[in-house]
Formats: structure tokens, C-alpha cells, sequence
């Protein structure tokens, strides 16, 4: 049975720069999910706009933000599939035009993935609404603030990544 309490929180919640917002781990596991849930959709119609798989997106973020050229092994740790299944991945990425590979000339066994300069430019415009809303969101907060919102996420970010999948 709900409570008034429950119905003060569920308020707290839907405004969260209200006085008195909870910020313990289940008021950020629910804002997380939703966050999280958001992205995917955009992610999802992403992919099926340009006929990928949502994994594709994920590889092409991945390609996108890695700090030296992309291999198809270190995709492979990175999104933790087999190679079998990133060879397809990077397969269809390159029939559709959004990557190219690259042979390293010293050692023409080194493939280099690079996210095609076209593809790039589509992506940006179907994720134009994203950084636009990004945008929005900054503007509410302070620089101070917004150092705190990047140290949490650099934060979470490194504490994910240490985190193993059952049965793998």
C-alpha cells in the first residue's frame, strides 16, 4: 500500500534538483536505467535506420572514441564477442559504409578499423538531437557542477569496466 511518503518521493524523483532529492544507490540505479534506456532507443533507431545491428553502434562508438586506431581484436575484448561474430560485425559496417579497414604497411597483417569520414558525418546529424539535449542539460549546471557530473562519470565508466559477465 502506498504511503503519503511514497508519493513526497515519487515527486522528489520526477524533479531532480528539488530540495530534499534522494541520492542513494536506488534513486541512482532508477535515474541510470532511465538514462541508460534513452540512449539505447536512439541507439536502436539508429541501427535500424541504417540497417545494422544494435551491436554495429556499439562498435562504431567504440572505433569512434578509442584513443589510437581500432583493431578487430581489441573490439573483440572490448564488446566481448567472439571473433567469428566481429568479423561479422565489421563486415557489415564496411558493406554499409561506415568503417574502412587498414592495413599497416610494416606488418600488412595489422588491420586498422577508422570510422569512414561520410558515416561520420550521418551520424552526427541522427545524434544532433542528442547533443542538443546534452547541451540543455549542461546549461542547468555550473562549471563546478558539471566537473562533479564528469568525475562521477569517469568514475562509473571505470568501475563498469572491471565488472566480468557471468560466464565469461
Amino acid at each position: 500500500m502506498a504511503t503519503a511518503n511514497d508519493g513526497e518521493r515519487r515527486a522528489r524523483e520526477d524533479r531532480p534538483d528539488a530540495p530534499g532529492t534522494p541520492t542513494d544507490l536506488p534513486a541512482f540505479a532508477v535515474r541510470l536505467r532511465r538514462m541508460n534506456g534513452e540512449i539505447n532507443r536512439l541507439v536502436h533507431g539508429f541501427a535500424g535506420d541504417h540497417g545494422l545491428h544494435a551491436t554495429d553502434v556499439q562498435a562504431l562508438a567504440a572505433i569512434l572514441d578509442a584513443d589510437e586506431p581500432m583493431t578487430p581484436g581489441r573490439l573483440r575484448e572490448h564488446l566481448g564477442l567472439t571473433s567469428g561474430a566481429v568479423t561479422a560485425c565489421v563486415d557489415r559496417l564496411e558493406r554499409a559504409g561506415h568503417i574502412r579497414r587498414v592495413r599497416e604497411s610494416a606488418d600488412r597483417r595489422v588491420v586498422h578499423l577508422y570510422y569512414a569520414a561520410d558515416a561520420r558525418s550521418a551520424a552526427r546529424t541522427y545524434f544532433r538531437p542528442l547533443a542538443e539535449a546534452t547541451e540543455a542539460a549542461r546549461a542547468r549546471f555550473t562549471e563546478d557542477e558539471l566537473a562533479v557530473v564528469m568525475r562521477f562519470l569517469t568514475a562509473m565508466g571505470e568501475e563498469l569496466s572491471q565488472i566480468t559477465p557471468h560466464g565469461r
